[in-house]
């Protein structure tokens, strides 16, 4: 399963997430006060913690997310 969210209040919010054997791979995007905050999750564990200014960096996060889960989807 995968699942992509995004909240456009006053907080951007943007969550991607695949579940797979009972595990759970989470990633979950913030604006933060000084930059985009993205935390990988594995399991509900942050595994990643990373504080990006530049939004193309962000960018490249959710799309090597979406390539992996693409990888995945045709090796099934």
């Amino acid at each position: 399963m995968y699942r992509a969210r995004m909240k456009t209040e006053e907080r951007f919010m943007v969550t991607l997430e695949r579940n797979h054997d009972g595990h759970t791979r989470r990633v979950v995007i913030t604006k933060g006060t000084v930059g985009w905050e993205v935390r990988e999750e594995r399991d509900s564990r942050v595994v990643r913690q990373i504080t990006y200014r530049d939004w193309h960096r962000v960018e490249r996060v959710m799309q090597a997310f979406e390539l992996e889960q693409a990888a995945y989807s045709t090796n099934r």
